[in-house]
This record gives C-alpha cells, sequence and structure tokens, in this order.
C-alpha cells in the first residue's frame, strides 16, 4: 500500500464498484476498506483493479487516432467503466462573509464556510480529521448523511477519503461511483444550505471513462474523436482556437494539444457546467438551485440589524444586546466559538453544535512546531493566555487607531492548472499551494509581530480590559489562491512583502518546514539573465532561477472604523491592480511577487474607484514634462528599496512640515520640486548621506549623467517622471525603524 497512490486506489475502487448502485465485487471492496482504514496491505483480489490502472498510467500519449483506436481495444476495460468526478462548494463567498460589519460575524461566516469545505465534505468520504477537537462532530456529520440521504447502499459505504482530489479554497474535486454522482453533489449544496441557510453554493458531477482520465473527452464512437493530425491541419481555425488557445509557436502544437486533451479537459468541462448551474440553469436528474432562499418577514415583526431579516432571538448578554436572525445569529455563535477556541452556551441561540479550530489555533499548532517563531512572537507571554480581539475597535487600539487590510491573490494559477495532466498532478498542486499561502502567513506574522495589550478602552461593557494582551491580527480566510488579513498598519508592508517571499521560498524548497512536503516542480527552466532592468530600484541581483508561481498583494491602510465592506471593496481594487501590474512583467519575463496600496486617512477620501482617483488627482499631464505622482504598484524588491528609503528619512529626521511642503509642489512641476527637496536636504543636521544612498542613487539617477534628480525618476517606456516621495510620506507615521518604535509621529528640527 505505500507503493500505491491514493488516487491509483480511489480509481480502482470505482473499477470494483462497478457503474451500478449496488456493488460488483462486495467482499472484495469490504476487505479493501478495512485494510485502508488499519494501514495494512491492499487484498490480492483488488490488486487486479489497482494493476488495471497502473497500465492506464503507464500508456503512452497516442500521437495517431488509430493509436488511441488501438488502446480502446487492447483495454477495454478501460474505456467501457465510468468514473463518477464531483466538482462543488461555496460561491460569492465574499458576499456571504462580509454582508455583516462586525468582526464576530466575519470571523463566524468565514470559518463556517472554511469548516464545510475542509471538515465536513471530506466528512462525507469517511476522512476523519486530524484535529481531535472534532471526534464528537465528525459522529454528527455521518448522521446527518444517513439521515438525509438514507438509500442504500448509502454514501457512507460508496465514498472512501482516498477518493478525495482536494477539499480547499471553498471548493472541491472527488471521483466517485458512476451511479452516486447526482447523489454526492445533492448532498454537497444541501450541507451548505442547512449549515449556514443563505450561504450560495453549487455541485456538478459527469461520469466519464477511465481511459478519459489520460486522455481527455472521447466521442462514443472514437473515430470521430478529434485528434491530433486533425489539430496540426485546423489550429489556426477560429473554432479550434477559441477552444484550445491560440498558437504563436508552430513548435508547440503538440504540446498545446496534449496539455489539454488530458484530465484538465474533464476539470474544464466541470468547471463550465458549475458556472451553468450556478446561474440557475437545470441539470438533468437534479433540484433546481434557481430560487436562493426566501425568509419570510412582516412589517410588525423586529428584525435584524444588518439585513433586515427577520429576528428570532435577542443576545442579552452582548452589548447593546442586539437582534439576530437566524443565518447571522449562526454567523455570531460561530464566531463566538472561533474565538474563544471552546464551546460556551448561550441561552439566545441553541442551534447545532458548534465545534471548530480557528485561524489561531492553527497558528498555535504552526508556533509548537517551529520553536524559533514561537520564541520571537510570544516572548515572555503564554499562547494561552493571549486573548482574540473582539472588534476592529480594539485591533486599531493596540496599532494608534490605524489597522490595514491585506488581500494576496496567485498569480498564473489558471496558466499552470491548464498544463496539469493527471489526478495525481492536480491533487500536489492544491496541497503545494495550500501549505505554501498558509505557511508563508504564519511565518510574516510570526516574524513581524508581538502580542499587544489594550489600553485606554471602555471597562464598562463586558469583554476584554485594560491591560489584556491580544493578538494583533485578524485571519478572514486563506484559502485557495486568497489571502485576507487584518494587521497592525506599522507592520503590513513588512508582512506583505513576507508573504510574497515566503511564498516563492516555500514553494521552491528553499525553505523546509516540518512535516510539510512540496511535491511539485516550480522553478523556471532558466535562470532571469537580468533581474535588475525590472525593478525602479537600483538593484544589484544576480541571475538566479525564478518560481513560476508569485503572489499579487493590495494593502490598505486606514483608520479602524472604516466601513469594512468599503475597505474590502478598495484592497481588492489594488489587489488587482498589483495583479495587473504582474501580467505587464510577466510578458517581459518576469515572473515575481507584486504589491499596490494606498494610505487613506479619511473615509471618503476616494468616492469612485482608486484607479479613477490616481488617474485625475496624481497624473499631471497638461503642463511641463508629464508627471506621474506616485510609483505604485511595487515588485517585492522595490517595496524593500521603498522601506529603506523611510528609513532614511527617519534617520535624518526630516522635518514633517517640509515633508508635506515637497509633496505640495510636487504637481508645480519637476524643477520647483527638485529644488525644494535639494535645499531642505542640505540643511537637515544629520542623515544626509543615508538619504543619498537609499533615496537619491537607488531610485533617482539622471537618464543622461551619473547625477541625481531627486525625488524624480524617469519611466522611459511611458515618458513621463513618477516619484515615491507622496508614498514615503504617506507611509512615514507607519514605518518603524524599530521594534521599540512607536508610529506616532514625533517632533523634529531643521538646522537654520
Amino acid at each position: 500500500m505505500e507503493n500505491t497512490h491514493f488516487i491509483t486506489i480511489a480509481i480502482a475502487w470505482c473499477l470494483a464498484w462497478g457503474d451500478q448502485r449496488e456493488p460488483k465485487h462486495k467482499e472484495v471492496l469490504q476487505q479493501t476498506r478495512e485494510a485502508l482504514k488499519a494501514g495494512k496491505e491492499l487484498p490480492e483480489e483488488f490488486q487486479q483493479f489497482v494493476n488495471q490502472v497502473q497500465e492506464l498510467d503507464n500508456l503512452k500519449f497516442p500521437e495517431t487516432l488509430e493509436e488511441l483506436k488501438q488502446y480502446t481495444e487492447q483495454y477495454p476495460h478501460l474505456c467501457n467503466s465510468q468514473i463518477g468526478l464531483v466538482y462543488g462548494g461555496a460561491t460569492k463567498i465574499k458576499q456571504y462573509v462580509f454582508e455583516e460589519s462586525k468582526l464576530p460575524d466575519i470571523r463566524g461566516g468565514s470559518g463556517l464556510l472554511d469548516q464545510i469545505n475542509s471538515i465536513d465534505l471530506p466528512g462525507f468520504f469517511n476522512k476523519e480529521p486530524d484535529s481531535n477537537l472534532y471526534r464528537f462532530y465528525y459522529q454528527d456529520i455521518r448522521e446527518w448523511l444517513q439521515k438525509n440521504f438514507p438509500s442504500q447502499p448509502s454514501l457512507l459505504e460508496v465514498l472512501i477519503p482516498e477518493m478525495i482530489i482536494y477539499s480547499s479554497g471553498g471548493n472541491i474535486l472527488a471521483f466517485c461511483p458512476a451511479a452516486f454522482v447526482n447523489e454526492l453533489t445533492d448532498a454537497i449544496e444541501k450541507r451548505y444550505t442547512e449549515r449556514t441557510i443563505t450561504a450560495n453554493s453549487c455541485a456538478v458531477g459527469e461520469c466519464f471513462r477511465i481511459l478519459e482520465l489520460n486522455f481527455g473527452l472521447l466521442r462514443d464512437n472514437i473515430e470521430d474523436t478529434f485528434w491530433l493530425e486533425q489539430y496540426r491541419e485546423k489550429y489556426a481555425d477560429k473554432i479550434v482556437e477559441a477552444y484550445f488557445g491560440k498558437i504563436e509557436d508552430k513548435s508547440i502544437i503538440n504540446e498545446k494539444f496534449k496539455d489539454h486533451k488530458s484530465f484538465n479537459e474533464l476539470t474544464t468541462k466541470l468547471a463550465i457546467r458549475f458556472n451553468q448551474r450556478r446561474s440557475g440553469n437545470d441539470n438533468p436528474n437534479r433540484p433546481t438551485r434557481r430560487y436562493p432562499p426566501m425568509l419570510e418577514t412582516h412589517p410588525y415583526l423586529r428584525r435584524d440589524e444588518t439585513e433586515k431579516r427577520s429576528a428570532i432571538t435577542q443576545a442579552n448578554n452582548l452589548p447593546d444586546k442586539p437582534y439576530f436572525s437566524e443565518p447571522s445569529a449562526i454567523k455570531r455563535r460561530f464566531g463566538d466559538r472561533a474565538k474563544i477556541g471552546e464551546f460556551r452556551e448561550a441561552d439566545w441561540y441553541k442551534g447545532s453544535t458548534l465545534i471548530y479550530e480557528g485561524w489561531i489555533q492553527k497558528f498555535g499548532k504552526f508556533l509548537e512546531l517551529n520553536q524559533a517563531y514561537k520564541l520571537n512572537y510570544i516572548g515572555n507571554y503564554d499562547f494561552k493566555e493571549i486573548e482574540i480581539a473582539e472588534s476592529l475597535t480594539q485591533l486599531g487600539n493596540v496599532s494608534n487607531g490605524y489597522i490595514a487590510y491585506i488581500y494576496a491573490d496567485i498569480n498564473n494559477m489558471g496558466g499552470f492548472i491548464q498544463k496539469l495532466r493527471t489526478p495525481k498532478e492536480y491533487q500536489d498542486f492544491s496541497q503545494d499551494v495550500d501549505n505554501a499561502t498558509k505557511y508563508a502567513v504564519f511565518q510574516a506574522l510570526a516574524t513581524n509581530l508581538q502580542p499587544r495589550k489594550l489600553h485606554g478602552i471602555d471597562e464598562s461593557k463586558p469583554g476584554l480590559k485594560n491591560g489584556d494582551a491580544i493578538h494583533p491580527f485578524e485571519i478572514i480566510t486563506i484559502g485557495g489562491d486568497d489571502i485576507i488579513l487584518i494587521v497592525p498598519a506599522d507592520k503590513a508592508l513588512e508582512i506583505a512583502k513576507m508573504i510574497g517571499e515566503q511564498f516563492e521560498q516555500i514553494i521552491l524548497k528553499k525553505v523546509l518546514l516540518k512535516d510539510v512536503t512540496i511535491n511539485g516542480k516550480y522553478q523556471t527552466d532558466d535562470k532571469l539573465s537580468n533581474p535588475n532592468k525590472y525593478h525602479r530600484f537600483t538593484a544589484q541581483l544576480e541571475a538566479d532561477y525564478q518560481c513560476k508561481l508569485s503572489i499579487s498583494i493590495g494593502v490598505l491602510i486606514t483608520a479602524y472604523n472604516t466601513p469594512i465592506y468599503y475597505a474590502e471593496k478598495l484592497t481588492k481594487q489594488l489587489m488587482k491592480s498589483a495583479k495587473d501590474y504582474a501580467k505587464i512583467l510577466n510578458k517581459s519575463g518576469y515572473y515575481g511577487s507584486t504589491v499596490d496600496f494606498l494610505t487613506m486617512k479619511s473615509v471618503t477620501m476616494i468616492s469612485s474607484n482608486i484607479e479613477e482617483f490616481r488617474r485625475q488627482a496624481l497624473l499631471i499631464n497638461d503642463r511641463g514634462p508629464k508627471l506621474k505622482l506616485y510609483a505604485a504598484p511595487y515588485t517585492l524588491y522595490e517595496l524593500k528599496g521603498l522601506i529603506r528609503a523611510i528609513h532614511a528619512l527617519k534617520i535624518a529626521n526630516f522635518p514633517k512640515s517640509q515633508l508635506y511642503q515637497i509633496r505640495s509642489l510636487l504637481e508645480r512641476g519637476k524643477r520647483t520640486a527638485s529644488l525644494n527637496y535639494y535645499y531642505y536636504r542640505h540643511r537637515l543636521k544629520q542623515g544626509q548621506n543615508a538619504l543619498k544612498v537609499e533615496f537619491e542613487n537607488a531610485w533617482c539617477p539622471a537618464k543622461t549623467n551619473e547625477g541625481n534628480i531627486a525625488p524624480w525618476m524617469h519611466d522611459s517606456k511611458e515618458n513621463r517622471y513618477e516619484t515615491i516621495w507622496s508614498e514615503m510620506v504617506d507611509l512615514y507615521d507607519f514605518i518603524q525603524t524599530s521594534d521599540n518604535e512607536s508610529p506616532q509621529p514625533s517632533s523634529m528640527e531643521i538646522a537654520p
């Protein structure tokens, strides 16, 4: 069994079960289940099915249609046997998570969806949770499945853990015997609806021939299948091009076809059906999901505080004694459960049993396995004594009133997935990305943060008190290719930079983690010959291999009382801006991570969107040289240089009034701003050399001589001048030169 991959066992199980509801080899399957559960050798009778699947793995890709036809005749058991493939998960996740504005509700909504995806759905496949915390909840899942889908044989008899290809990031992809596809997809959708009431979910399935797992979709009559010979002739046809993608280089025609005619084509078909069902289209033999949940109300009934749904309960033991509808009550109770890490009864809403291992508990496990990070983060604290913030107000309290939202998304996921040809590659890829994102976040938080104490809060309300130490961050979600965090404003850029760096290092196996294995190959085949040309910051980087995957990160620094739905919307815009910049760099051969950020000290600062705000307020094209009064987005290396330049400003004690004055003069033209900058820099008592090295020489070299044009730098592609000065001024109060420094503004002097 140790030499047999899980995917092989899953396909062999479906082969042994057959295409009907009743299994062909019931005794063999029963013995196999017992062997899998006990970790023993597989039964000899089952081994024949394993051998058949291994035959499939060893088949060479047929270069001609005739070779493909020979496979169907030579291996009729692979051509005639069917296997089910199911894909499903939550949809409109952000809408569900952020419909309430309070942190406990957001925490509860995110945690509930995460638990359904990572615990409930795998429980359908008899996969026991890793944490002992769920030992009783696991039985509840099984009982629910038996009660709601009582047909014989039941799904619990049919499904095994090895069938799960992945279950993370809000989605599940799994095999199942062909006769149970519709039943399993209905169970997935019903579980989301019953647990959340209002969260959107969708699940679809399809039956495929075993041979199609390797060679993509095949026609019933194999001779009618569009194959490589025809593709070579018609690859430029508009219809063919729309399906397979455009070919720029004829030398990759064969490789392009093989990438598409693989397991990837099956998942693509499921993704299309998923979108169709999500849009309300009917599926044969499936109940429609065209009608969303409708919660009845009445003009004389009490309603909840957010969605105006009919209230069913009042939480008398919570501040302000809020009223909750059932969906919001579920979120709040689940958010409380995620916060405290243990179950507490509440008389205002009973509901179902709430068991959840929150992100703080997972972070604690990471620290236990990595003592160096634990020592840096906890110091003299006991992890169990550190509290979890109850609100954004408390997170703002420990970071001088400002917090930062971080929204990260992995680049080139779609392009990379299109080259995955087998279920095993899909499984490895999912696990690798999940590990890399999760542990990159944990490392960044443990390196840059420590617990912080509350001060000056209102102690008349129940909850945390002054002097209580709290974790100064909130993990909204880490799943699939998405990361959403709330962190202290004064450490936001360092955390974002380290997340991008560590993600690439982990997935390239340059950072080794205990009990974590990276299986895929993510390093480029050739070294990047001249990495320095991709950075506006003067770089001294040597040629090196790149990571094929990177992260685009948006960072919004804002006041703690900024409406969270508004902050999430802006942060997502910043992430997309960073992603657009990454695509531009990608076309020229650079695959590194990118970051875009904005410091918003007033909630009404931006009335439309960030792109429009920058275009109207920060681009000067009507007089003299074209000017761009900002430089974002940045590569990670540029971000490092920006932080160093701000450190140089702080070391020099550059007067705050002059920082703002130079920024106000930027729009008056290139020469006016430069004249004032050099005038005030020469009057500084200290730190002039640091400014020359870290700002002028690093960022502002002239294009025609060896001098500098501070605070400007020339953009030769757009034939304009841009500057990092505005962003340096905005970030000045949020960048610390030492761990003991407060991000509060300090008094500075200027030489006479």
